[in-house]
């Protein structure tokens, strides 16, 4: 799971892209010119910035550059109907990561999004990360633990990959809100501790140490070795 910015004029394409994105489970949220892009960039945190080359104002590049500027560390595709390699040039100098050209297969797009994942994220070996004694299978859509499977709900897995792919970095719920959750989609820091409480009851074992911390008055960690507090 990710959380996604797509930017691209072109709604119906715009459309498709969530569409698919969604249907892998990732968190996605959709402008159409590139001012929107900017001012949410400034005002949250995104894992992958897919962004249209041509867009009215200011354009795909310019984006890519006040992201960079603005210190975002995430991972940028850019669209592009040109196959001017000067065009692919500019972008990759004002800090995208990878170009991919329109028209597309969705497989390519959801792969390079994969691709670009694994590059960004410590732990991911191929389609997984692991922490512990569990494995979180990111194309399967499986959590398994010492060989037996562990199912989890929507939420539950998003949450769950969300916090192993950031592993050893404490979140309080309003983060893991914005982070995991479409900005439309109501939730809570109750419905939060809900989740991990139900994570620590499906994951957690007997005498060992759970991979969730909560730190007082700060929020939630998971990582290797943590005591179940």
């Amino acid at each position: 799971m990710a959380k996604i910015l797509i930017c691209d004029d072109d709604k119906a394409l715009n459309a498709s892209v969530v569409d698919i994105l969604r249907s892998e489970r990732h968190t996605v949220e959709a402008v159409f010119d590139g001012e929107s892009a900017v001012e949410l960039i400034e005002t949250y945190d995104y894992d992958i910035l897919v962004l249209d080359v041509m867009l009215p104002g200011m354009n795909g590049k310019e984006v890519c550059r006040e992201a960079r500027r603005a210190g975002k560390k995430c991972a940028i595709l850019m669209l592009t109907g040109q196959s001017d390699v000067n065009q692919k040039i500019d972008g990759l100098d004002a800090g995208a990561d990878d170009y991919l050209a329109k028209p597309f297969d969705w497989r390519e797009l959801v792969a390079r999004i994969r691709a670009l994942l694994r590059r960004n994220t410590e732990g991911y070996t191929n389609s997984q990360v692991v922490v512990g004694n569990i494995i979180l299978d990111f194309e399967a859509r499986k959590v398994m633990q010492e060989g037996k499977e562990i199912h989890l709900t929507p939420k539950e897995f998003s949450l769950l990959e969300f916090m192993m792919r950031n592993k050893g970095r404490v979140f309080n719920a309003n983060t893991l809100i914005a982070r995991v959750w479409p900005a439309d989609e109501e939730t809570s820091a109750e419905m939060i501790r809900s989740h991990i409480k139900n994570l620590r009851k499906k994951l957690d074992q007997e005498g060992l140490p759970s991979i969730f911390r909560t730190v007082h008055k700060v929020g939630y960690v998971v990582d290797d070795a943590t005591s179940n507090k």
